[in-house]
């Protein structure tokens, strides 16, 4: 560390690093026409990276771009820290072994006297012709008394003449608002007043600023009738968490709606700042949506003589041998480096899907009872299933407008599979269990099934049995009373057959249960319960907690290209006829029902081992790991994210208990209640009279909410998303629709199932337009980009945060990771633990918390990335 003391005339050495604008940029990419535009954007752009940065280099130079320090010891004589004189990037570096990919490094020299005292934070103005560029950080070299200081920015910087954005960086310090030095609280209080804006006008390309709105930019009446939607949020009927407002103008035809664009306003860092992976995944899924889907159906439609899939081999095909293409299709897609990976080097001009890890091993032991039930507790959506908490099990509909939807199953329907247990001794034994699909889906029946599309509200009852395993013993199939709702539901229960046409109903009977776990997946579990939930806590933390705040360093990794990611899904995938509409079974009414479950979701029951208790598949046990005991002993989602749980929970609480010395602490932190008070009543505004939220007054509440909010971006995120593709790849697994009733015995399609299964199951489940669809999507969405940033890493690397013991404690949290992924190898090692593997060979590493590049089935990424 330097000793000595300033003189006059001192000159302070720094080394900026920065990046020219060489990343996708997906508006901009858009713009174009024609598919072969967009993609020949996208090639050029990828092409143009490699030497952008060298070519361009020198532009940085001169008087482009000036930085001023200011001082966090000394201010002037309005109370602010003094200002140094403008200071420029003088020389480009090239020996610095840390320099990031695409990265330039540039010397600077700022005169620093005496009298300044410590750097705590600089201005820097952007006056390249350009527009702007990505600043990686600064770091000063040799300043008395003090050494090196780091300021990590990663943020992009405009033009400043021509947008008129001011920037200012902060050294890399941690300050609750009554410990920020006083020379340094103005500065910090400017910046949140612009995060926060004035709440009027259209957001533009530039801006910084972080506000909130409701879903009303789903629907486009203008364009089509049929393509309005009901606004989301901002009413007790459909509830919604907020989205970040972009300002745009309303509809002509519906003036609560909001109009759309290609492009979609995102406070400028929320873009993706990083060189390549993320944006470029990005990218290639609304490429997908936009243009290569509709060319790919446009092949299935004109050059195959089917439009469905007649046999479980055609299906298998996709994998095997593919779907030939013209090579005018071909030329256009086969550029792009991901669906490149899709098309076979043969020669054969033919789309070919990676074979879904769960028939790599067995074709066909997805159709076994174990696997169906395997994956309720080790799939894609292994946090649905309950304890049956009463026999008959009941329904929380009202029962004045749906009549009496108490089950129709009963003990004489479950014992003759139960090895000679009676209902009674499984339930005091707590060995029943139940999926159950009914309620949410019930109300909407009716207008689902007057579409192309044919629903039943299902339930699920399972057996724990001796092995650990879960035995299914029916399925309950309920449509509305033809007389109207209030006559309550038509039921008919299922019961297992392995032989004959029983088995095909069988068969038919659970594809319908997984229909309706496919969509409650994909528009609660995934969308609703992670993507959307999250995007409120980053405008309130963006808007009212510092960067130098201690929570605002602990949450941001797992903010990471979340509010762009939920921009894109607006725009292609939960839109009027985007992908979710148009190929799950939810259609027109996917969102809108989402927004009623949103009615009862609970954040404190959001964290691992509440909503286990709460579903009743778990017991406080004092004696057992983690004070819990797990009713299914081999659950793989629960326990081995328990570990993950109980990692990021001790890592939180060291962390908040170095910053916050006692409960008064909390309550006097001024950013942080605001932060609280305005996510409580704004961002999740339409549940803001709920009795459960937390008060925020102690440090044990304040552990509590990071550990959930980062369990639900980081964990939950992951065990839901990355198995998409893994599982709901191999479609005949995880159809996303269903199509026709269940045949009943004297009619000919009862007829046709006895005649040829497959293609009765086949007809009834996802076509294969809207398969090729779901599979083109849900295999971008299930990889991992080059520079995904997994639990227990920081972009900044070591330069988060200047506090040691917060950076030794976070180093802990890596180890004990890298302790908890050997430990879940090694069970999946146990042949004991048959729900590790299952029939279809497949070990669950959902929870794994590292993983490489793609498409890996395992893997924990900080935040909602993708």
């Amino acid at each position: 560390m330097a000793s000595f003391l300033f003189g006059k005339g001192s000159k302070l050495k720094g080394t900026v690093v920065l990046m020219q604008k060489n990343v996708l940029d997906i508006n901009e990419l858009t713009a174009a026409q024609s598919p072969s535009g967009i993609i020949g954007g996208a090639i050029g752009a990828i092409g143009g990276i490699t030497g952008s940065i060298i070519d361009t280099a020198t532009s940085f130079l001169g008087r482009s771009v000036a930085l001023k320090l200011i001082s966090g010891t000394s201010a002037d004589a309005s109370g602010k820290g003094k200002v140094s004189k403008e200071a420029f990037l003088e020389g480009l570096l090239t020996s610095i072994p840390t320099l990031g990919d695409k990265q330039s490094a540039f010397s600077i020299h700022f005169e620093w006297d005496s009298n300044m005292g410590i750097p705590g934070a600089f201005y820097i103005e952007n006056f390249m012709q350009g527009g702007e560029f990505f600043l990686v950080s600064l770091t000063l070299d040799d300043v008395p008394n003090v050494g090196s200081i780091k300021f990590a920015c990663n943020s992009w910087v405009y033009n400043s003449k021509k947008y008129k954005t001011d920037r200012i960086f902060f050294a890399n310090k941690t300050y609750l608002p009554s410990d920020t030095p006083a020379p340094l609280a103005y500065y910090r209080q400017e910046e949140l007043k612009t995060l926060r804006g004035d709440g009027t006008g259209e957001r533009k390309e530039w801006d910084r600023i972080y506000d909130y709105d409701v879903y009303n930019d789903l629907g486009a009446p203008d364009k089509k009738a049929t393509l309005a939607r009901p606004v989301l949020g901002g009413s007790s009927t459909l509830p919604y968490p907020r989205r970040g407002r972009t300002g745009r103008k309303p509809t002509n035809k519906d003036p609560k709606s909001e109009s759309r664009s290609d492009t979609v306003y995102l406070p400028r860092d929320e873009s993706f700042g990083h060189v390549k992976s993320s944006d470029f995944l990005i990218y290639i899924l609304k490429s997908a949506s936009q243009n290569i889907i509709p060319q790919l159906r446009s092949v299935v439609t004109l050059q195959l003589n089917n439009p469905e899939f007649n046999t479980f081999e055609d299906v298998r095909s996709l994998y095997d041998g593919g779907i030939k293409l013209p090579t005018d299709i071909l030329s256009q897609i086969s550029p792009i480096p991901l669906f490149k990976e899709l098309f076979r080097s043969d020669g054969e001009s033919a789309l070919k899907f990676p074979t879904p890890k769960v028939v790599q091993v067995d074709h066909s032991a997805w159709m076994t009872d174990e696997e169906f039930a395997r994956e309720m507790i080790a799939g894609v959506n292994p946090h649905i299933i309950k304890k049956i908490q009463t026999f008959p099990i009941k329904s929380n509909l009202d029962s004045q407008l749906y009549g009496d939807n108490t089950s129709t199953i009963t003990k004489e329907h479950l014992e003759p599979n139960m090895g000679g247990v009676s209902v009674q001794v499984a339930y005091e034994a707590n060995r029943l269990f139940v999926l159950d699909h009914h309620d949410p889906l019930f109300p909407y029946l009716r207008k689902i099934n007057a579409t192309d599309t044919k629903a039943y509200a299902t339930r699920t009852v399972l057996f724990l049995q001796d092995n650990g395993t879960l035995k299914p013993l029916a399925i309950e199939l309920s449509t509305p009373h033809p007389q109207g709702d209030s006559f309550g539901p038509v039921s008919k229960v299922y019961l297992p057959a392995g032989e004959g046409v029983e088995a095909s109903i069988w068969l038919l009977a659970k594809a319908f249960v997984v229909v309706n776990d496919s969509c409650y997946h994909q528009l609660v579990s995934h969308w609703l319960n992670t993507h959307a939930v999250v995007e409120p806590f980053i405008i309130a933390t963006n808007r009212h907690l510092s960067v130098v705040h201690p929570i605002h360093k602990l949450l941001l990794p797992h903010y990471r290209d979340t509010m762009n990611i939920n921009a894109l899904a607006r725009n292609v995938l939960v839109n009027a006829e985007g992908i979710i509409e148009s190929t799950f079974l939810w259609g027109n009414y996917a969102m809108e029902m989402s927004a009623v479950v949103y009615k009862d979701w609970v954040f404190t029951d959001q964290g691992l081992p509440n909503d286990l208790i709460k579903r009743g598949v778990a017991v406080k046990d004092p004696s057992a790991p983690y004070g819990l005991r797990l009713l299914i002993e081999d659950y793989p989602y629960a326990s081995d994210g328990l570990e993950i749980w109980a990692a990021i929970k001790s890592w939180v609480e060291e962390y908040v208990n170095f910053y916050y010395k006692s409960d008064g602490a909390i309550a006097q932190d001024a950013e942080l209640q605001a932060f609280w008070k305005e996510l409580v009543e704004v961002g999740h505004g339409d549940l803001k009279n709920a009795t459960w939220w937390f008060k925020m007054k102690t440090r044990a509440e304040l552990i509590e909410a990071c550990t959930i909010l980062i369990w639900i971006a980081s964990a939950l995120h992951a065990a839901v998303n990355f198995g998409q593709y893994p599982y709901g790849g191999y479609i005949l697994n995880r159809p996303t629709k269903s199509r026709r009733f269940m045949p009943e015995v004297g009619t000919s399609e009862y007829n046709d199932l006895a005649k040829n299964y497959e293609k009765a199951y086949l007809r009834t489940i996802t076509p294969k337009n809207d398969t090729l669809t779901d599979l083109t999507i849900i295999e971008v969405l299930s990889r991992h980009a080059s520079d995904e940033q997994y639990l227990g890493e920081r972009i900044e690397g070591d330069d988060w945060t200047s506090d040691s013991q917060p950076k030794e404690a976070f180093k802990r949290f890596g180890r004990k990771l890298a302790e908890i992924e050997q430990k879940l190898t090694q069970r999946n090692n146990d042949e004991s633990l048959r729900n590790r593997y299952g029939p279809v060979k497949m070990p669950y590493t959902l929870l794994y918390p590292s993983s490489e590049e793609g498409l890996t089935c395992r893997g924990i990424p900080n935040s909602i990335s993708i």
